[in-house]
């Protein structure tokens, strides 16, 4: 009796954990079907969204046609040039010219007070002439036998330094006379009237301006294709869209041990003086004869340190069949699209190593890696990768100019 009362005991003990037991394995059991059901729910809605896809803008590699070019910056200078000065001091008298101005070769630009110096002329003058009378008398008495040659030879002495002394103080008196040592334009004045002058001040400049040099240098590998006499054009963005014709007139003798370039000098219309001497100009020289280039926009390589890639557009079929007759020759086995993955003709992109060739402007050259007709990504290439779906969206594209033009604000 005491013994069946023990196992009733154990068994009644043992019925509180079994039922917790099962409340437990219940609830873990209805957790997991709410989650499956859950999971089931948001796969069929990815499956009915279909295959996420990224929107890509593309345009289509074609050839065009470059003409090959050096490209080099220049500093302009007048044909001729100079700051006008006075040689000797003094004060300005009167300013003959007008900040500006065109002024012919020998127009007189400023007068420095010289009236000492006109009277010192005049007196010298006036001695030159009284021993210029005394030597003609003392020839004609030498003539007659009246006077040595030693008294004809001093008197001819005097008569000679009285005119060189003339010569120099009208040289001195020249000298107040400033005028333009050749045609040009003249800048902004710096004296005034009344002002004393130190031999050297600068009073203006003057340039020619029409036609005028650019000095640009070349390295001395493309020498080569420099000649005299070589069409060219410059550029300024002070006049942003124009260009300036010129012609290479002079080519340095030596070259620039340091750079290894070698200076180059050309002649440039300027009929409008809008080129005045110390601007820079972008210089474009045409060099060979015109090339076909395989040409995409700048901005759809991408430059990476293991090399360039562009991103291609083709259907999934061409993308798989591609990379498993790859696969095929490597002994790899072949990959099948799984859900999820884009098959048929539906537009995936392929990244292609290719190797560049020169730029112009948004444009870049395609040496290898692309042919022709094929059609690249021009934005959006950081979301892609090989095999990615992809939507294409042309209504915006990038800049894709060979000679841009900066456009006015």
């Amino acid at each position: 009796m005491t013994r069946m009362n023990t196992t009733n005991k154990k068994r009644s003990n043992m019925k509180p954990w079994a039922l917790m037991l099962l409340l437990v394995l219940a609830l873990v059991l209805v957790i997991g079907g709410i989650w499956g059901y859950d999971t089931y729910k948001m796969v069929q809605g990815f499956k009915a969204m279909g295959i996420q896809k990224q929107a890509v803008s593309t345009i289509k590699a074609g050839e065009q046609e470059w003409q090959p070019q050096l490209s080099a910056v220049g500093s302009l200078r007048a044909v001729r040039g100079a700051d006008i000065s006075a040689e000797v001091a003094g004060i300005v008298d009167a300013i003959r010219f007008s900040s500006g101005a065109e002024v012919k070769q020998g127009e007189s630009l400023i007068t420095l007070r010289a009236g000492d110096d006109v009277a010192r002329l005049n007196s010298l003058k006036a001695s030159a002439e009284l021993a210029e009378s005394n030597y003609k008398r003392d020839q004609a008495q030498f003539e007659a036998q009246a006077i040595s040659q030693a008294q004809l030879d001093n008197s001819a002495a005097t008569y000679k330094s009285a005119k060189a002394q003339v010569e120099e103080q009208q040289a001195l008196l020249n000298k107040k006379f400033v005028s333009a040592p050749f045609a040009g334009t003249v800048g902004v004045r710096n004296v005034d009237i009344g002002q004393y002058l130190q031999p050297g001040t600068k009073i203006v400049t003057l340039q020619t301006l029409d036609p005028i040099f650019v000095d640009f240098f070349v390295p001395q590998q493309t020498l080569g294709q420099v000649a005299v006499g070589q069409k060219l054009a410059i550029s300024n963005d002070t006049f942003p869209g124009q260009n300036f014709a010129g012609e290479v007139s002079a080519i340095d003798s030596k070259v620039d041990t340091d750079t290894r370039n070698v200076q180059v000098r050309a002649t440039v219309k300027n009929p409008q003086h809008k080129l005045l001497p110390g601007m820079y100009a972008n210089v474009s020289l045409d060099s060979g004869s015109s090339k076909k280039y395989l040409t995409v926009p700048l901005n759809s390589i991408a430059f990476n340190p293991y090399g360039e890639t562009v991103f291609v557009i083709t259907t999934a079929d061409e993308y798989y069949a591609e990379q498993n007759a790859k696969a095929k020759a490597e002994g790899l086995p072949e990959h099948t699209p799984g859900p999820g993955e884009p098959t048929g003709k539906m537009l995936v992109s392929k990244q292609v190593f290719i190797t560049v060739g020169p730029t112009r402007g948004d444009q870049i050259a395609i040496l290898t890696g692309i042919k022709a007709g094929d059609e690249i990504v021009t934005s959006g290439q950081l979301k892609l990768k090989n095999g990615a779906a992809v939507e294409i969206n042309n209504k915006v594209q990038p800049a894709s100019d060979s000679n841009p033009k900066p456009v006015d604000e």
